[in-house]
């Protein structure tokens, strides 16, 4: 297959729904697969998913019906691929393959890049975010390790050997922490970039929401 879109991949929407486990017991022995394949349908499930209803009623020796099934799971699937779930697809990071109706595919995958896009520059945002806590944790740590390198350093009972490293460990974390400022220094400024991105593209996508 080909990718309808360069963020989209092939294969079908893989949704968190798509649990291991999926019906027990009585559903197996009471279940209408036209039902269970519209209700995957509209959930926006892989058709993979059949698979894993096999294996769960085949403990309880029943077989599901592949054409009811397929059938309840198309008419699901084009109550899914409508824009409004494209959007919400693509704003929560979910992957999307070429799974929708032709008919609808290209609303669904124009909204859906427009979510994705969102999702994109706000995971920039969270990711700069988190590498900023980590480099400030960081320099809390160094800081502590000079402390405690200083101490070493002027104690009366420490050896030579180890006011000699007190110094060391002192000379080295000040170096990292020199370091490390400055990359917070260039990583605040990205991190402002991204969130004037942001806010700038969410004003573009404000009515798909």
């Amino acid at each position: 297959m080909k990718a309808t879109a360069p963020l989209l991949a092939i294969g079908t929407l893989l949704l968190a729904a798509c649990s291991t486990t999926t019906l027990d017991k009585d559903e197996c022995l009471a279940v209408d697969w036209r039902t269970i394949g519209y209700e995957d349908g509209v959930a926006g499930r892989s058709g993979e998913r059949i698979g894993l209803h096999r294996k769960a009623c085949a403990e309880h020796g029943v077989t599901p019906d592949l054409e009811a099934y397929r059938a309840g799971r198309a008419e699901g699937m084009r109550e899914f691929c409508q824009p409004h779930n494209g959007y919400r697809a693509g704003v929560n990071g979910v992957v999307y393959y070429d799974s929708c109706p032709e008919d609808l595919a290209p609303a669904f995958v124009a909204a859906y890049d427009s979510g994705r896009a969102l999702y994109v520059r706000e995971q920039r945002v969270r990711d700069a975010d988190a590498a900023l806590y980590s480099k400030r944790l960081e320099i809390a740590r160094l800081e502590d390790r000079i402390a405690r390198g200083a101490f070493q350093a002027i104690s009366e009972t420490a050896t030579p050997e180890e006011r000699t490293q007190g110094v060391l460990d002192t000379k080295q974390a000040a170096e990292r922490i020199g370091r490390l400022k400055a990359e917070i220094k260039e990583l605040e400024k990205e991190r402002d970039r991204y969130a004037q991105e942001l806010d700038a593209y969410r004003a573009t996508v404000a009515d798909l929401r």
